[in-house]
Parts: structure tokens; C-alpha cells; sequence
């Protein structure tokens, strides 16, 4: 914890990779606080250590990196309010031998998600997207644009965490089945809103609408193959909101040519796969290291008339944004009054 200061005497917090919104929010948040503000646009770097060696506390998203050498330049440091789930950007066994607290945000963007989800889905379902286009050339001729209800329809929530649970919710609404898919079942799912857990197989051959909610990893990629794909119904939908590389990229594109199934909605790709954090995607770092419209250029779904895509952008609202400020200004609030939350243990 951080030393009592004199009276009058403030903790040196520096924020990293704000934008200028993100600075007014803050600023606004810890007005007459204990707390010397103070803003650096450029993420944490050996460079940038090196001009604010006073930090007693420190804040910044995931291209900030809180390596040894980095935590090196930082004697007074006691605190990493890190602006995102993750932490693997951040060296837990420095931090644990200097005794360095580190707290993360581990939710805020779950409602969120789930509505882009939905709004994916009514999309597909309802034939929006070329629906709009054909009435912005003054053409509204119905032809072609029959969709289908969503009501008495099963949807298949592969992964059931936070995110599904928010999906299960509004499918619920709808009054559609839901089945899960889950190495860890749900309870208050089955209780709640009646989901029927399945193993993959069955939930792939039984659902309408697929909607994919795992995090990537070993265990979880490509978990939508060649193989499996096959099971689908051809009138199925999938969508995925998670992580683009749960899907085998070919697969996918191969079964919607050939009409195995009937469409996709997508607002991640396989591409992008070292995005390990959805705000990542609003850096200017993120552009620096990945080039999305020349990728997507030659990227065959999009020449697809039963694909749509949005650019990674579910978890893209002003409150789930102003969420993750509000959870990292109380992580800090927290810290001073020495009562920490959301402090994370090694990796």
C-alpha cells in the first residue's frame, strides 16, 4: 500500500493512451482527490518511464507494458490500475517482488456485447441490411427480402458465460429454445430462461442460430471446422461476436458458397486473431500493426450476399467504454483507502 502522506501532499497517478474525452472523464471523476493527474498520450514504454519516475500509481490499456526494465525506471510505484481485462502485457512476477498491486476491469462489456449480438441476429433474420440498400435506390420491391420470425426458433449459445447469459436473456424474450454448450454448466441458465444444455454435435445439428461467446485459446480454435460445420442445418445462421479464430475461416467460407448453410454474421474474423482485447481495436497502435481493409480486400465473405461483417465494434458503446473508466477510477479510489478490488494473481 502507498505510505501516509502529509498533510496537503498528493499521489502521483499518471494515465497512459487516453483520449481527449477519455482525459475530461477522468479529470471529472477525481476532481479533489488525493490524486497529482497527470496525462501521457504515448503507452508506457522504457522512454516514457524514463520521464515520470515519480508515478506512484499508473494507468493505461493493453499497449502499455509493464516489463522489468520498464518497472525498473518507476522506484516509487505501487500501483498498475491497467484499462482491461487481460493482463499478460504486464510482468506479475516483477510486480509481486516489488509488491506492486495490479487490478484490472474483469467485466463491463457484457450487456453490450449481447445487444450487437441480437442486432446481428435481426439483421439476418429480417433481410435489413439489403433491405435498406434497395430502398436507398428508391426500389420497394419486397422480392427476395422474406425473412423469418425468431419466435418458436432454437438458438445454440456456445460458451454460456456472462456475455451468453445476456443472450439467453433477450433470446428468452423473444421466446426462442436456447440449448448451451459449456465444459461448465450454467444453473441459473436452466432456471431462468430454460436452456437445455447439449454436447456440440447435437446443439450444431438442433439450432437455427448459432451464436459463438468462448475466449481463444489451444483448446477453443477452430472449435467450427470442416468438420463439423457439416452438422449445421442449411437454414442455420451463425454468428460470432467472440473471437474470429473459433471459426476455421475456410470452412466457413466454403459452406456458405456452396449453401450448406444459410449465413453468417460476423463481427470478428480470424485475421485478427492477436486481438486479445476488444479495446485494442480503438488504438492507434492497433492500425500500426494491423491493416484490416487491405486483408479484407481479398477477403472472400465479403463478396458474400448472405454475409455481414462490422468491424469488431460489439463492444463499442459509451457506457461499456465509460465502464471500464469508472471500475479503473474506483480500482484506484479503492487502493488509497486500502481496500483494493479487482486485484489480480500471476499469470
Amino acid at each position: 500500500m502507498l505510505s501516509n502522506k502529509k498533510s496537503g501532499e498528493k499521489y502521483h497517478i499518471i494515465f497512459f493512451e487516453l483520449e481527449d474525452w477519455q482525459v475530461d472523464y477522468v479529470k471529472s471523476q477525481l476532481k479533489g482527490s488525493k490524486l497529482s493527474l497527470r496525462f501521457v498520450k504515448d503507452p508506457l514504454s522504457p522512454v516514457t518511464a524514463s520521464q515520470v519516475k515519480d508515478a506512484e500509481l499508473i494507468s493505461g490499456f493493453i499497449y502499455s507494458k509493464y516489463s522489468k526494465q520498464v518497472l525498473d525506471r518507476l522506484p516509487k510505484l505501487k500501483l498498475i490500475a491497467t484499462m482491461s481485462t487481460g493482463y499478460d502485457h504486464i510482468d506479475m512476477n516483477a510486480c509481486n517482488a516489488r509488491n506492486i498491486t495490479v487490478c484490472n476491469v474483469p467485466l463491463y462489456g457484457e450487456n453490450t456485447v449481447a445487444e450487437h449480438t441480437f442486432a446481428l441476429i435481426l439483421a439476418m433474420s429480417r433481410k435489413i441490411y439489403p433491405s435498406i440498400e434497395r430502398t436507398k435506390k428508391a426500389d420497394f420491391n419486397l422480392s427476395g427480402l422474406r425473412g423469418f420470425d425468431l419466435k418458436g426458433k432454437s438458438i445454440g449459445l456456445i460458451g454460456t458465460g456472462h456475455i451468453a447469459a445476456h443472450v439467453a436473456r433477450i433470446a428468452y424474450g423473444f421466446e426462442m429454445k436456447i440449448l448451451g454448450y459449456d465444459l461448465h454448466p450454467n444453473a441459473d441458465l436452466k432456471r431462468l430462461y430454460g436452456m437445455r444444455y447439449a454436447d456440440l454435435k447435437d446443439l450444431l445439428k438442433q439450432s437455427d442460430i448459432i451464436s459463438l461467446h468462448l475466449p481463444l485459446n489451444e483448446h477453443t480454435k477452430h472449435i467450427i471446422d470442416k468438420k463439423n460445420i457439416s452438422l449445421m442445418k442449411s437454414s442455420a445462421i451463425i454468428v460470432n461476436t467472440a473471437r474470429g479464430g473459433l471459426i476455421e475461416t475456410d470452412a466457413l467460407v466454403t459452406a456458405l458458397k456452396n449453401h450448406k448453410i444459410a449465413g453468417a454474421a460476423l463481427d470478428v474474423l480470424e485475421e485478427e486473431n492477436f486481438v486479445k482485447e476488444d479495446t485494442a481495436v480503438l488504438s492507434k497502435e492497433y492500425a500500426k500493426q494491423f491493416d484490416i481493409h487491405t486483408v479484407l480486400e481479398n477477403h472472400m465473405m465479403l463478396k458474400l450476399d448472405n454475409v455481414i461483417i462490422t468491424p469488431h465494434n460489439a463492444f463499442n458503446s459509451e457506457e461499456a467504454l465509460k465502464r471500464i473508466l469508472d471500475t479503473t477510477i474506483d480500482n484506484i479510489k479503492r487502493f488509497i483507502d486500502s481496500k483494493p478490488e479487482n486485484v489480480v494473481k500471476s499469470l
